[in-house]
């Protein structure tokens, strides 16, 4: 595959639990290109959760192999999966996890402490990410001056800010109203016509279909990966544009 950014090859993730042994995950191979939209589905229990936690470099597989962007983060230890996760991986949570006493810009500028830059760096690069979310007017509000959805909208110009490989979103408009999720979701397209790759986890078959590209994982399998219809309009357009 071209632009090769995740390639998952037999992951397996099994507890021990007493002297039993489950099996969250049974041999997952996934690839995932650069640019890709791509939303995981699977009922509770499935394993997607896992999958998810696996993807974002929250937890190690007990096998196969695992690259992200063609470095083996299967084999790193849990220093350098947190310098993984800050670097490659931007974060977008149901519950916003936002700091209730900061300012939205606060909350943005908050990852880059870790890089070194400095202070003025920051500002700049979270004035930046909120712009690109819409929320330039919104900088110096706190989350509970702001709506669900401008709150979501900071949750993702904080995963924005440090130029990740992927935005790996779970269940981005659980807490949501439809019409501001709808709004979210159109979010994420643009920031994917834009160049990043967007991976979702939901149990919501109308958020997946916003989606290019729909993998359903069923008692800890790929049960399908397939192009959903928004997909095969956009493969379609790009090759009348070719």
């Amino acid at each position: 595959m071209q632009n090769k950014l995740i390639d998952l090859k037999g992951i397996e993730k099994m507890y021990v639990m007493g002297t039993e042994v489950l099996y969250a995950l049974k041999g997952v191979d996934l690839e995932i290109k650069k640019n890709d939209y791509i939303a995981i589905m699977g009922p509770s229990g499935s394993g997607k959760s896992t999958l998810m936690n696996i993807i974002g470099c929250l937890d190690t597989p007990s096998a196969g192999e695992y690259y992200l962007n063609g470095k083996n983060v299967s084999e790193m230890d849990d220093d350098e999966l947190a310098e993984i996760r800050n670097l490659e991986i931007g974060f977008v949570f149901q519950t916003f996890n936002l700091l209730a006493r900061s300012d939205a810009l606060h909350n943005v500028e908050l990852p880059l402490v870790y890089k070194g830059l400095s202070k003025a760096e920051r500002i700049e690069k979270a004035e930046e990410a909120l712009y690109n979310v819409g929320l330039e007017d919104r900088m110096t509000h706190k989350p509970n001056e702001l709506s669900g959805g401008q709150r979501q909208r900071v949750a993702i110009a904080r995963a924005l800010v440090n130029d990740p490989s992927i935005i790996l979103a779970d269940e981005p408009t659980g807490n949501l109203d439809t019409k501001t999720g709808n709004e979210i979701m159109e979010l994420l397209e643009e920031l994917n016509q834009k160049g990043n790759t967007i991976i979702i986890v939901t149990h919501e078959e109308e958020i997946a279909l916003h989606a290019h590209r729909v993998v359903k994982i069923r008692d800890g399998n790929v049960e399908s990966d397939e192009l959903s219809e928004k997909g095969r309009a956009v493969l379609e357009r790009k090759a009348i544009e070719i």
